[in-house]
């Protein structure tokens, strides 16, 4: 954890400044105090860090889990009661981390896993434009009434600030100059991160620009942390869980339903990052579950919000070269000290910088390259991967995956229906003049291949020769058995003379093709 120091410092200080206005933004979003979200980034990095497997994951609040939480604190009555709903879910989480429920994280298909974190790219693009052009929180830069979108790019124009944008730009200007060029040019460019020259420049912009000037930036788009007067005060921001509501089946409706969908968010998080992990470790999911469950309970006693492995966190250590665990412990560590000691000098922050950060992760994170990679797989991956995409932009996370999960299962089954046999038509004509049609069963015929088989069993005209190779075949399923059994029936009075070639010699006519069957059971 200490071998490359070089390396996590300056990956954390990047995660730190990533993760500042997410913690924040998240706990605005789900309807919890805006402290709640810098516990739950504390926690989640020095907690779970600790405890992980994962060199690279970095956990803390997550977005995916926003509606739930703000739809749980309304309905359960207060703040205190919804930690409560935090707590069971981490023992929910390390129960299924007993249980072995990491493997559920290896089941879902590539395709996928790469759409989400193309659709979690384009949503945090698209959601960083109002922060990037200095407008208003609930400005929404994009509509899909077209009505609504046109008057909100003429309302937008008008609220324009151009200090803001000013800030947005010469941030992702340091930021890809200094990782494309200066990086490549002197090592002393690795060590100091671009966006963290972005956020000093930003800082210095902020204090020698007039607010008022046309190129000032108004405190309203600059970072808001919470400034305690002093010690007793930041103690006091801290919320306890009410265990009064203990009793109420409610309560354990919402801890179980956080454990579940934390837990998924999580593993898939810990997929992807896996995949985007230059080294390609692989991160132990049992002990992840294990490791998120202890944070969501630290997380919930002392006042902050659920935990979860979080891909943009995640994405933006492993761009900025973080080599192990010790980077998102760090980013916690720098989360702490800053909320404690500086509270006034990160409230200097312009927004706008940060908006240049998440948009380059975002880009970074949904590529044009990876839309045409995809495409040139195949619709097999394609189609899943366009339709997570679109679920997850038009809907949420959770749609998102589903409809992916479901598209890629449909493909499965119509694959399976189109792969389940291979047939090879003789023209030929052989002793007894009829024609002579090979058909060769799959590997694995399932019940899912009925209807393909009957299709084709039912096509064959009178008067034909039909060979059945099942050599290859490992599974028959038995429904697929009876179907052959029943037009070894219907195949007397169409004249089709049937053979069956199996490991255990040819068979022909309906008497001895019976008589297989029967063999080829008790030998299952």
């Amino acid at each position: 954890m200490f071998k490359h120091l070089n390396k996590d410092i300056p990956s954390s200080v990047v995660v730190f400044f990533v993760a500042l206005p997410l913690c924040l933004g998240i706990a605005l979003a789900s309807g919890a105090p805006l402290f709640s979200g810098l516990i739950a980034g504390i926690v989640g990095g020095i907690v779970v860090g600790s405890l992980s497997g994962s060199s690279v994951g970095v956990s803390g609040p997550a977005a995916g889990l926003a509606v739930i939480v703000l739809g749980a604190i309304a309905s359960l009555g207060k703040y205190e009661y919804f930690l409560v709903a935090v707590v069971i879910g981490g023992v929910f989480q390390i129960l299924l981390g007993f249980l072995k429920a990491g493997v559920i994280g290896y089941y879902f298909p590539t395709s996928v896993i790469k759409g989400m974190l193309a659709g979690i790219g384009i949503i945090i693009f698209l959601k960083q434009f109002s922060v990037a052009f200095g407008l208003p929180d609930d400005y929404r830069f994009f509509d899909y009434n077209l009505e609504v979108l046109f008057d909100n790019i003429i309302l937008g124009w008008d609220q324009l600030s151009l200090g803001t944008l000013t800030i947005t730009i010469l941030s992702i200007a340091i930021m890809v100059l200094w990782s494309n060029i200066l990086e490549k040019k002197h090592n002393i460019f690795k060590i100091i991160p671009g966006p963290l020259v972005a956020v000093v420049v930003g800082v210095l912009y902020k204090l020698f620009i007039d607010d008022s000037s046309l190129l000032g930036i108004s405190d309203s788009n600059l970072v808001s942390v919470p400034v305690p007067d002093n010690f007793s005060d930041f103690i006091g921001q801290f919320t306890f869980p009410d265990f009064s509501i203990i009793t109420s089946s409610q309560v354990w409706v919402v801890g179980i339903t956080i454990a579940i969908v934390a837990s998924l968010e999580t593993l898939l998080s810990v997929e992807a990052t896996d995949k985007l992990d230059p080294r390609k470790r692989v991160t132990p999911t049992n002990r992840e579950l294990l490791a998120q469950g202890t944070g969501n309970m630290v997380s919930g006693f002392i006042g902050g919000l659920p935990v979860t492995q979080v891909i943009v966190r995640s994405s933006a250590n492993i761009q900025s070269g973080g080599r192990t665990k010790m980077s998102a412990i760090l980013h916690a560590l720098w989360l702490l000290l800053a909320v404690v000691f500086i509270p006034n000098l990160l409230n200097l922050i312009p927004l706008a910088v940060l908006a240049g950060v998440l948009l380059i992760v975002g880009y970074k994170l949904a590529k044009p390259s990876l839309f045409i990679k995809s495409y040139k797989l195949g619709k097999a991956q394609f189609v899943p991967f366009m339709i997570t995409v679109v679920g997850i932009v038009f809907g949420d996370l959770l749609i998102g995956i589903g409809l992916g999960l479901a598209s890629g299962l449909l493909t499965v089954l119509y694959n399976s229906f189109r792969n389940s046999h291979f047939l090879h038509i003789k023209r030929t004509e052989g002793e007894d003049k009829n024609d002579i049609i090979h058909m060769t069963l799959a590997e694995e015929v399932t019940f899912f291949n009925k209807g393909a088989i009957l299709k084709t069993l039912n096509e064959i005209s009178e008067n034909t020769n039909l060979v059945i190779d099942i050599r290859k075949s490992k599974y028959l399923d038995y429904d697929v058995l009876e179907i052959l059994d029943d037009f070894s029936i219907k195949s007397k009075n169409r004249n089709i003379n049937i053979t069956i070639i199996s490991e255990l010699g040819e068979f022909e006519n309906p008497e001895t093709y019976d008589k297989f069957f029967n063999i080829n059971s008790k030998n299952d």
